[in-house]
């Protein structure tokens, strides 16, 4: 399926904002493209470390415990990125919600560079088999420790947004803040994402963006890890 721009030149009826061309998006470099036009540049900096927590994730993933879920990265202007994760785009019962530890902005400006790997690290112990149970994670964006990401339950507000976003499969857009009661604009990415599992003792899940053409990189990837 393709990947529609959603840029902010005609309104919908639901609210959910378009361009008038309606051009297809045939990558992750248009992809970034896009979201550098929605989203101003940042001056913010990181203090780099060194990380290679992805890598060890990698050796420990088996490709063919796979499938295909929805992947939404999504937040205000103004306030936190979050990373939603769905069955489908038209389910809204997410089957996790995070509130990630950078602003939007910050993120849209790791996205420019045209890698963006995401690892979160939890060091929670105990029986529970879910990965996904974790409360907090500790975040590492490209490489650099940013702070902590929150699992929370989904408000009002979030269903209020998923509701609204039921009619876009893949792509990326504008929601105007009239349409969900706030005075600021909400921006989102949304794709399918491969959900590869690791062994069942690795304690690793990732998630990677599947382009339009259905190849799999690691241009947008996202890596759970539980160390032990």
């Amino acid at each position: 399926m393709a990947y529609i721009a959603t840029i902010g030149a005609r309104t919908m009826t639901n609210g959910v904002t378009t361009v008038d061309c309606q051009k297809q998006v045939r990558s992750w470099r248009l992809l970034r493209s896009l979201m550098e036009l929605l989203i101003p540049t940042c001056n913010c900096t990181f203090i780099e470390e060194n990380h290679t927590k992805s890598e060890k994730c990698l050796q420990n993933y088996n490709m063919n415990n796979s499938a295909t879920i929805t992947g939404t990265i999504l937040g205000y202007r103004r306030g936190k990125a979050l990373f939603c994760i769905q069955a489908n785009a038209n389910s809204t019962n997410p089957i996790l919600l995070l509130e990630l530890a950078i602003p939007t902005s910050v993120l849209a400006k790791e996205m420019r560079g045209g890698t963006l790997r995401i690892v979160l690290e939890s060091s929670t112990t105990g029986s529970c088999n879910n990965l996904f149970s974790t409360p907090l994670w500790t975040m590492y964006c490209n490489g650099r420790k940013v702070g902590y990401a929150v699992k929370r339950r989904p408000s009002h507000g979030d269903f209020e947004v998923l509701n609204l976003m039921r009619s876009v499969d893949v792509g990326t857009g504008v929601i105007n803040g009239k349409e969900l009661n706030q005075e600021d604009e909400l921006m989102y990415l949304r794709a399918n994402f491969q959900r590869v599992r690791g062994s069942s003792n690795s304690n690793c899940e990732s998630f990677h963006l599947i382009d339009p053409e259905g190849s799999i990189g690691q241009e947008l990837s996202i890596f759970f890890f539980r160390s032990r």
